[in-house]
């Protein structure tokens, strides 16, 4: 018997919340097939099996369980014996001993319909909000053929089959509390209502507080004039083929961003243990609006990315952030962190650093001011303001205001970008 422990799916993870058993109770299962779906502290990922045989749940869905915990249990490979029970090796030669009258009573077998589930979901892949979408509106997932990856059933695939629009977020699930904590009331007396945090807000919140209290942070702010940004974006979306990928204003940022970091390396490293470490990947995290917190997937080496390139995966990491399909790996790594407020108005942002990250640049919104032109005429211009958020440990003061005048002298003359 071999037994399957809450796996540690990120270097933070401390515990996981089973979401859902893709196999059920009993059933036989092959070393690598997809085994359950968790929920971790940063994304909902599915597990494989790590051997093969009858599985044995430990822990149904619900359940939140720190790393090393059990989980569930593998046997040998299991037979199935009319009726639709399943049964081990073990059991089996133990029937077949109390049938000759060998042996006394046999041990109890599992009793588990052929195709039945411990989830009532069958074995269908679904992602996790597919499976809440589909509760909420009653569509069978069994009846719907998925279009994600290995015939998976999307939030678009049910939306379709209920007849509603794809919504941007269905609510999760959240876990009963233990048994020895009494539940937190629905609303407090005066009417104010009481809301649990979700597994990923109790993260952000325990971070946030961390970093305020442990990094010495300091900002410095600068304002980029981002006319010429603007016109190459333009001359880039008349170039494009239909459909196509057009790199937005904050794939811009990334990509200057990432040449700024190759060229100051103390603004790509962390300071950790009384040591500073400098990573030799410049790998920079976007910060994406999700159901309920703020997720920050990560666009590997783009120093040496096309702006193309940052785009499309800037666009596929989101969606998967938004379809809550977004795994572990595609969140880690990161060294440096952009977010970008200005598509909601805000002039400026002051972000908090994404601990143990040397920086993090607020971007804020566009605007249109006047201002002299080299002839003295008066003209309209562009500008937007840049935060850098520090660990004073690792940059100084004049390190970030290197680092960020690099990031500015690049938008401004953004042909470098696409070099």
């Amino acid at each position: 018997m071999t037994d399957i422990t809450m796996p540690k799916l990120s270097d933070s993870m401390e515990s996981g919340t089973i979401l859902s058993w893709l196999k059920a109770d009993g059933e036989t299962v092959a070393a690598g097939e997809e085994l359950v779906e968790i929920e971790t502290d940063k994304a909902t990922m599915t597990y494989e099996a790590p051997a093969a045989g009858a599985l044995a749940i430990v822990a149904g869905p619900g359940e939140a369980l720190p790393v090393g915990a059990v989980i569930a249990r593998v046997g040998a490979a299991a037979g199935v014996l009319p009726g639709g029970r399943v049964m081990t090796p073990e059991q089996d030669g133990a029937e077949d001993h109390a049938a000759d009258g060998s042996a006394g009573s046999s041990p109890s077998l599992l009793a588990v319909g052929v195709g039945s589930s411990a989830n009532g979901a069958g074995a269908m892949a679904a992602t996790p909000v597919a499976r809440r979408l589909a509760a909420a509106h009653g569509v069978d997932l069994a009846a719907l053929a998925g279009s994600g990856p290995r015939g998976r059933v999307t939030r678009a695939d049910v939306a379709a089959a209920a007849g509603v629009p794809i919504p941007d977020a269905v609510p999760a699930r959240v876990a009963a509390p233990p048994a020895s904590a009494p539940a937190a009331p629905a609303s407090a007396a005066d009417g104010v209502e009481l809301r649990e945090l979700s597994r990923l807000q109790q993260v952000v919140a325990r971070r946030m507080a961390e970093a305020k209290a442990t990094v010495p942070e300091f900002q410095v702010q600068i304002e980029v004039a981002i006319d010429a940004a603007l016109a190459l974006r333009a001359g880039l979306k008349a170039a494009a083929d239909e459909g196509g990928v057009v790199p937005s204003v904050n794939d811009l940022i990334v990509k200057a961003s990432a040449l700024a970091l190759r060229e100051h390396p103390l603004a790509n490293g962390s300071y950790r243990d009384g040591r500073f470490e400098l990573h030799p990947r410049v790998n920079v995290g976007i910060a994406v609006a999700a159901a309920d917190a703020l997720v920050v997937p990560t666009i590997t080496d783009a120093d040496t990315r096309s702006l193309g390139s940052i785009a499309t995966e800037a666009r596929r990491l989101a969606t998967r952030v938004r379809e809550g399909t977004i795994t572990p790996p595609e969140l880690s790594g990161g060294t440096f962190t952009v977010s970008n407020l200005g598509m909601y108005g805000m002039t400026a942002i002051v972000p908090v650093i994404n601990v143990p990250q040397a920086a993090i640049l607020g971007v804020g919104a566009t605007r249109t001011v006047l201002a002299r032109d080299e002839a003295g005429e008066i003209v309209d211009r562009s500008l937007m303001t840049l935060t850098l958020t520090c660990d004073h440990r690792i940059l100084y003061g004049a390190d970030a205001a290197q680092f960020l005048a690099a990031i500015r002298d690049l938008l401004e003359a953004p042909l470098r970008l696409a070099l």
